[in-house]
């Protein structure tokens, strides 16, 4: 069993317990993790504090050069990364799963390099001159999820490494071989302590709560539940951290009723069953104007039945198995609710182990739990509406606010409804996509700042004023 390590001022670092990660799709164990400590956190962050004192003065060319080499580490180690992602965390290797996603972590360090916060000059006259200086911050606290794990990885470290921080990132410990080994990736290429991690198997230790509260680290950036993220500014507070949150979603999807419902099917099921609905920004909730909500609900069920459900290791899967337990059991859970009240058009039946089909419940109403809990998994409840207010007040109805949609032909009409939802992006005839170069983030109870593009970026330095 391959026993894998972390990584502390450019050096593998062991430790006297490990715990065994296990393949969701058999249960077999694929790797052993290192049970870190806070002794081991302790060492991540002085190292990356004794790092910063230099990788902070670095050119900008050279941190450039440093997120394209990342890019090109990830390239040549596409695939062990994708195959180790896939046994750890479930998902595909093809469709949109596991090679995609390094593809994309890929993408997105290659992008990152490209982006730069030059010096803005606010005066220049003969009063004087004043130029707003962007400065990096220090060691970031990077906090990551099991869901999207490498992408997530090079969402958080890419844009710190960029701007010039140095990093101690903690990965979920149901996914924390792929993070390992890119972080390992990463040193071959960077100087030591740059970016270090950590791993624990949050029973024994609490790596993540340790790390939103250490006073040497200067800014925490975490990707997790709502509940989570509320702990993470709480352990945050006393030392005045600098916070990027991006919490739960419950986004909803809007259908107007000129749509053809066949056009849109595709769009509809990958918005919501993009890596088996486990994604903070996928289509959780379908609401359908009654004209066309019959044809909607007989073009997406068409569609989800030809999805192959297997093994992520089989080639010929498109969607696999829940990750966890805990995960599979919340499904399950709504799913069981939703069936005595709605209509189950596909699925709603756990299969083996924790594998559970793409799930089409119809006719639920906006208080159904699997309406109003995030589900985080392969359930879509539609929902009936007659009027378009009901439909907009009923998708705003949430504490979350990450993402939206509008289905429609008329883009200019879709985008009127568009601007209404409470919500950081929204997507007409389409959902969930991301891009680089793009501001993310949500509003409400789904976060705190955005990440990517020059916004993104921005939010690992602190603003210092020059006159002169």
């Amino acid at each position: 069993m391959t026993l894998f390590y972390m990584t502390i001022n450019g050096q593998p670092v062991s430790t006297a317990g490990q715990f065994a990660v296990k393949n969701p799709a058999t249960g077999d164990a694929v790797g052993h993790a290192p049970n870190g400590s806070s002794e081991h956190l302790d060492r991540a962050v002085a190292a990356a504090r004794a790092a910063f004192v230099i990788w902070s003065q670095t050119s900008d060319k050279i941190r450039a050069r440093a997120c394209r080499d990342i890019a090109e580490q990830i390239g040549k180690h596409a695939e062990e990364l994708a195959r180790l992602l896939t046994l750890e965390q479930g998902k595909p290797l093809n469709g949109l799963g596991s090679r995609f996603e390094i593809s994309g972590a890929q993408a997105w360090a290659a992008h990152t390099a490209t982006l730069s916060l030059p010096v803005k000059v606010l005066q220049d006259d003969a009063q004087g001159r004043v130029e707003l200086h962007r400065k990096p911050i220090g060691v970031v606290g990077s906090i990551t999820p099991w869901n999207w794990p490498v992408m997530i990885a090079v969402w958080h470290v890419l844009p710190a490494v960029r701007s010039g921080n140095t990093v101690v990132i903690k990965p979920s410990p149901h996914t924390p071989l792929s993070t390992l080994r890119l972080v390992e990736l990463m040193n071959q290429v960077l100087p030591p302590g740059v970016v270090n991690s950590v791993c624990c198997d949050d029973r024994t230790s609490n790596l993540g709560a340790a790390i939103s509260a250490h006073p040497d680290i200067g800014k925490v950036v975490f990707t997790g539940s709502t509940n989570t993220g509320k702990k993470v500014m709480a352990n945050a507070a006393d030392t005045v951290k600098r916070l990027t949150l991006e919490l739960g979603g419950n986004d909803a999807g809007i259908v107007l009723p000129d749509v053809d419902p066949k056009a849109i099917a595709e769009g509809l099921f990958w918005g919501a069953f993009i890596n088996n609905g486990q994604t903070c920004a996928a289509l959780k909730r379908l609401y359908v104007h009654e004209q066309v909500y019959d044809q909607v609900c007989a073009a997406l069920t068409d569609y989800a039945k030809a999805i192959p459900v297997g093994p992520g290791t089989d080639e010929a899967s498109i969607l696999g198995p829940v990750n966890n337990a805990m995960q599979f059991d919340k499904v399950k859970r709504l799913v069981d609710a939703a069936k005595q009240k709605g209509r189950v058009l596909l699925g709603g039946a756990p299969g083996e182990g924790l594998f559970f089909p793409p799930t089409l419940i119809a006719d639920l109403s906006h208080d159904d739990p699997l309406v109003y809990e995030e589900q985080f998994g392969p359930a879509l409840p539609i929902i009936k509406y007659r009027d378009i207010e009901d439909a907009i007040r009923q998708a705003n109805d949430s504490p979350n606010g990450l993402g939206g949609s509008v289905w429609s032909s008329n883009i200019e009409q879709a985008k009127q409804v568009a601007r209404r939802l409470e919500c950081g992006s929204v997507w007409i005839n389409q959902h969930g996509a991301v891009q680089p170069n793009v501001p993310f983030g949500g509003v409400k109870s789904s976060g705190l700042g955005v990440e990517f593009g020059e916004e993104g970026l921005a939010q690992y330095t602190d603003i210092q004023v020059v006159f002169g």
